[in-house]
Parts: C-alpha cells; sequence; structure tokens
C-alpha cells in the first residue's frame, strides 16, 4: 500500500529511543520482510540461527547481533505479530547496549539487509492507516512524549487512548443518521415526502452545538496544560515586578535595582505549579520615557500583556490611589482588548508603606495583624486584591493559588473531554459554522437539498478531527511534526 507521503510497503527502521548514548537504547523494525531481514542478524545465545517466524507473538527472547561471523553485542529482542503490534504489521523491537557505535552497526545491518530508515512519524503513520488509532489519538502520541506535566500527561493518555475521538464519532454519529435521510428524500423529490422529522432535527443540532461549544470552550484549559500559561507581570517602574518573578522562579534570574527602568526587555522563564505550567514574563515597567531603549522595552511589554492568558498587575499601595487603580485597569481592558483576560491585582509593599499611618515592618505576623486591614479598606471598591511583600515573601502563596485556581476552573467548566489541539479547535469551530447555518435553514423551512450541504460540511469538519476523512497534504502537517522513531 503506498499512501502518498509515505510507502507502506517498505520495511522500516529506526532508533526509538533518544538519540546518544545510554544504558539501554531500543531499535524498532516494522514491516512485513521485518522477521526475514531480523533472521539474517539475530542469532541465539548458542550461535545457531533463529527463524522469528517461529516465535510467539509478545514473547521476549536473548541473543546475539552478528555480521556473518562478528559478534556487535548481546541483546534482547520483543516480537509482536500482525494485527497485533504497534503498527499492526509484524514488528521487532531489540533492545541493546547503549553505545551509539553499537545502535549504527545494528541499524546498518538492518538496513544492509533490507529495511529503510524510518521517516519521521512513520511508525505511527502506519498505525493509524492500519486502523490501530485514530488521527487524534495517534497526535496524543506526540503529545504524550512530549509532555512535561502530570495533567499534559493526562490529558494526552485520555486522548490517546479514544476518549475525545470517541466522543466525536458519537456526534458524528447522529448527525450521518439524518444526514441519510435527508439525502434520501433528494430521491424522491418528486414524490414530496419527508423522512427526517424537522423537529428531531432542530433538538439534534441543538444537542450537538451545545457538545461542540462546551468542546471550544474548553480549549483555553487544554492549551494551558500544552503549552503552558504565558502570565504577564506588569506594572510601573519599582513596583516590584522583578523582585516577585525572582520569588516565584525560587532564584535571581532578574535584576532588581531602586532605578526606575531597569528591567528594560522582557525575561521569561517557566515553572510547575501543581501539574501546571506556567510562563511568567517579567516585563518594563510602564511609563512616559524618553530614553529610546526603555521606550522599546515599554512597547514589548504592550505585546506581551496583548499575548497573555493572565496578567499580573503589581503596584505600589503607598503611591497608588483607589481611583487610580481602577482607570488603569479601565484603560488596560479597553486599550489591550483584553476584557476577556484575568487581571490579578497585586498590592505590594505592604512591608514598607506610612501612608496610613503604619510604621515599618520587618515581620510577617505583624504585617497581617496591624496593616492589611487598613490596606483592605483604602482599595474597599476594587475587590480581589492580593496583598504581599515581594521583600518578606509574604502572601506570595495568594498569587499561585489565585493562578491554579483560575486554569482548574477552565476545566470544570469544559467537562472530562479537553481540546488542546489546534487543528482540531479550527475544525470544531467550522462544524459550529455550518451546524448554525443548518438551524438557520430549519428555522427558514429551507429544502432538504440546501440543508444536505451544510450538513455535509459538519460532518466533513467532524471526520478530518479523527482522520475519517483526510488529504495527503493534511496527513503530511500532521506527521512531519513527529520525531524519528515515533
Amino acid at each position: 500500500m503506498n499512501s502518498g507521503i509515505f510507502d507502506t510497503n517498505d520495511t522500516i527502521t529506526a532508533l526509538s529511543t533518544s538519540p546518544g548514548t545510554g544504558a539501554i537504547a531500543v531499535i524498532r523494525v516494522s514491516g512485513s520482510k521485518t522477521f526475514s531481514i531480523c533472521n539474517q542478524i539475530l542469532f541465539s545465545t548458542k550461535g545457531s540461527s533463529l527463524d522469528l517466524h517461529e516465535c510467539g507473538s509478545h514473547t521476549v527472547h536473548l541473543c546475539w547481533v552478528k555480521d556473518d561471523e562478528a559478534q556487535i553485542d548481546e541483546v534482547v529482542f520483543t516480537i509482536f505479530k500482525a494485527p497485533n503490534s504497534y503498527t499492526g504489521e509484524d514488528v521487532v523491537e531489540i533492545s541493546c547496549h547503549g553505545s551509539v557505535f553499537i545502535q549504527q552497526e545494528i541499524l546498518s545491518l538492518l538496513v544492509r539487509h533490507g529495511a529503510r530508515m524510518a521517516q519521521p512519524g512513520e511508525f505511527t503513520f502506519r498505525a493509524f492507516m492500519n486502523g490501530r488509532m485514530d488521527l487524534s489519538q495517534a497526535e496524543a502520541v506526540a503529545d504524550l512524549i512530549a509532555t512535561e506535566t502530570r495533567l499534559g500527561h493526562d490529558v494526552a493518555l485520555r486522548q490517546m487512548r479514544g476518549g475525545f475521538s470517541g466522543e466525536i464519532n458519537l456526534l458524528r454519529e447522529k448527525l450521518v443518521d439524518f444526514a441519510s435521510l435527508i439525502e434520501l428524500e433528494l430521491d424522491f423529490s418528486e414524490e414530496d415526502v419527508e423522512f427526517a422529522d424537522r423537529n428531531m432535527l432542530n433538538q439534534l443540532i441543538i444537542y450537538i452545538l451545545e457538545k461542540i461549544n462546551q468542546l471550544i470552550k474548553s480549549f483555553s484549559y487544554g492549551n494551558a496544560i500544552r503549552h503552558g500559561v504565558p502570565v504577564v507581570i506588569a506594572g510601573k517602574p519599582n513596583a516590584g515586578k522583578s523582585t516577585l518573578l525572582n520569588i516565584l522562579l525560587k532564584e535571581e534570574r532578574a535584576i532588581v535595582s531602586p532605578i526606575p527602568g531597569t528591567t528594560r526587555d522582557t525575561i521569561e522563564d517557566v515553572i510547575t505549579i501543581d501539574g501546571i505550567q506556567f510562563r511568567f514574563i517579567d516585563t518594563a515597567g510602564i511609563r512616559e520615557t524618553s530614553d529610546s531603549i526603555e521606550a522599546e522595552g515599554v512597547f514589548r511589554t504592550y505585546e506581551k500583556i496583548n499575548q497573555a492568558s493572565v496578567i499580573l498587575y503589581i503596584f505600589d499601595i503607598s503611591e497608588i490611589s483607589s481611583d487610580e487603580l481602577i482607570s488603569i485597569v479601565a484603560e488596560m481592558k479597553k486599550g489591550f482588548g483584553i476584557s476577556d483576560k484575568p487581571i490579578l491585582l497585586i498590592g505590594n509593599k505592604i512591608d514598607t508603606s506610612t501612608e496610613l499611618g503604619s510604621t515599618a515592618l520587618t515581620d510577617r505576623a505583624s504585617t497581617e495583624l496591624s496593616d492589611l486591614r487598613l490596606y483592605r479598606d483604602k482599595f474597599a471598591g476594587i475587590p480581589g486584591i492580593i496583598f504581599i511583600s515581594a521583600k518578606l515573601k509574604y502572601n506570595i502563596n495568594q498569587i499561585t493559588e489565585s493562578l491554579t485556581g483560575w486554569v482548574n476552573e477552565q476545566k470544570l467548566s469544559s467537562g472530562d473531554t479537553v481540546v488542546t489541539n489546534v487543528r482540531h479547535l479550527e475544525a470544531l469551530t467550522r462544524t459550529r459554522d455550518s451546524l448554525l447555518q443548518v438551524k438557520e435553514g430549519l428555522n427558514q423551512n429551507l429544502s432538504g437539498d440546501l440543508l444536505s450541504v451544510h450538513l455535509r460540511g459538519a460532518l466533513q469538519e467532524l471526520g478530518e478531527i479523527t482522520g475519517t476523512i483526510t488529504s495527503d497534504d493534511l496527513l503530511a502537517n500532521i506527521f512531519g511534526k513527529f520525531c524519528i522513531g515515533q
């Protein structure tokens, strides 16, 4: 079989573990000639030849890899017979010692005896082509390998097991049933009969739209899990942005100075909190400046604010009034068009303020007992402010709890199935558009031929998610992003 992007008639091989030296390396071979090729290089520990065709599937054997009479390595190989393998083909996985020399020698032997080196993603592509997994499950394999967090692992594993594609297939099946009845009506158009109940179709469209809207909404959570949540730390110069970044990262990542305008470019780093990856971005202080370099830093701050999922706006409580803070927040929402993004307000320097008649504080306990109530009173008209002392590292946990709480709220609102892939999001959005056209057509009592056009469009988009409907360009784009050996 030739797919158009890979020749699936060949027997392929590649290193399936990370390149480089290690204790163990695994070399995978897949294809119709796998056993005959491996028979030429694998020999029993007693030196006799092996016949892998006679070995049981899912069995493990100790043997030697030999190049004619020269011993290359003592290895363990595992045999998987079609169709019960990862690719759906005959597969052998050779576990050898992790020397780069040994790896290359074995791969060279396999190629010399008839295999070819696999292209990126070619093993998983064969699993898709042979019905071992659908397209969204194949994409989840890459996500599972790349994930760096517990939540990312859980979501990718659920998708790889078919949780997401199962829901898509169920929705598609419901649509197919009705679309078939509409198409049947077209065959009997001259007899003016209706096989599809329009009221039931309308109820079905409403139901599917609700499900699809839930999936679309889940993308903000899924994207955060897959790529991390970009969090911008913004504020005026000397508000404590760099100090806060250093505390969150638990290292001196940014230069802290009392001189305004010290941070002139964005500084980024990533940490994981409760299984969620956050990418914190320290930015230049927002102010009018004649310094061209600092002005460029402020411009980049604006760019990062637009790109962020969450904004931490930190301010010195002694240098800003309640009215000014309200004005700043309103200006940010209007000027950056971020009305849908959470802005977490951080009131800093509660240990040093004397504006409210307090004296400088030296420990967290006295801060909490004496001044916190007064600061809350000053900004009583603005709910949700987190009051901290970056200097004393006081109340920082409230920031991290608020961030993880926001992410988890997205999960609760999206249900169990989470969309993490932009391709899936775009297909779902186009599906929704087609179904809205069907719904509008039903309201206008349009004929079946007009309804069927949009029903076919919705089915097309849902089919592309799972790979029921594909093109070579789509497959090349997806599997081209995989690594060799996957």
